[in-house]
């Protein structure tokens, strides 16, 4: 097998490429990427194609271990490429699980919302508390615990039970005391962060936009309907208002 470990948008070029050398028949391509499907490698036909992407992080080198318990996305144009793909992801000491490029897209969407939107989300508190005179060092040391209690709240409890906080509670005031906040935020000149610089409305605009999908998780663990149209309604005041003065 030989893999491609490549950006997405080298893919088909190096398959391109490699197909222009003749290589042998048996020889399997597989590339690595998450959002690509085989079309990708359509330049070899005449050889077996694959795809194999950990659903994992690596912002750099990391040891082994990093494969243990995960899930692999595998696929492959013949039984025989599939079975050693599989083969492999449990060699390593991963799970893995056919992803068809039908569904190829929409699964690596997930993996962004859980692994890079994560990071935007903790990098957006952190601006806040910067707001209040914490360095970037003291907020992340004091949100971690609370990051990685979520996380651990969600792998025992599933994503609905997990859910805290006050949208879960349907506590409404404090959600407009939450917005009233965040709008004199947007409007102070050191409000920007050198990770996040927001403008305009858009501190506001992903509060409500991220409270409104809480609410729903909320309402289907429980939350009854007078608290969650409180909610809903502090979380909607003046949005159409926001919304013209940003430009949308």
């Amino acid at each position: 097998m030989l893999f491609l470990a490549v950006p997405d948008g080298a893919v088909s070029e190096m398959a391109t490429r490699i197909a222009s050398m003749k290589p042998p028949a048996e020889l399997a391509i597989v590339h690595v990427s998450g959002a690509l499907g085989l079309d990708a490698l359509g330049a070899l036909q005449g050889n077996p194609r694959g795809s194999f992407h950990p659903l994992q992080s690596f912002p750099a080198p990391r040891e082994p271990v990093a494969f243990r318990g995960i899930t692999v996305a595998v696929d492959a144009t013949t039984p025989t490429l599939m079975r050693r793909l599989r083969a492999l992801a449990r060699a390593i000491g991963a799970k893995p699980r056919q992803v068809g490029d039908e569904d190829r897209v929409l699964y690596h969407a997930a993996a962004v919302y859980a692994s890079n939107f994560v990071d935007v989300v903790v990098a957006e508190a952190v601006r806040l508390l910067g707001e209040i005179g914490w360095t970037e060092r003291e907020a992340t040391q004091a949100l971690m615990p609370l990051v990685e209690g979520a996380v651990s709240n969600i792998r025992r409890r599933g994503v609905v039970e997990a859910l805290t906080g006050p949208i879960r509670r349907g506590d409404a005031e404090t959600v407009k005391r939450h917005l009233e906040a965040l709008e004199k935020v947007r409007r102070s000149p050191s409000g920007a962060s050198r990770h996040l610089p927001m403008n305009g409305e858009e501190t506001v605009l992903i509060y409500r936009m991220l409270a409104l999908v809480a609410l729903e998780i909320a309402q289907e663990a429980g939350l009854d309907r007078e608290a969650a149209e409180r909610t809903r309604r502090a979380l909607t005041r003046n949005v159409a208002a926001t919304r013209r003065r940003s430009g949308e």
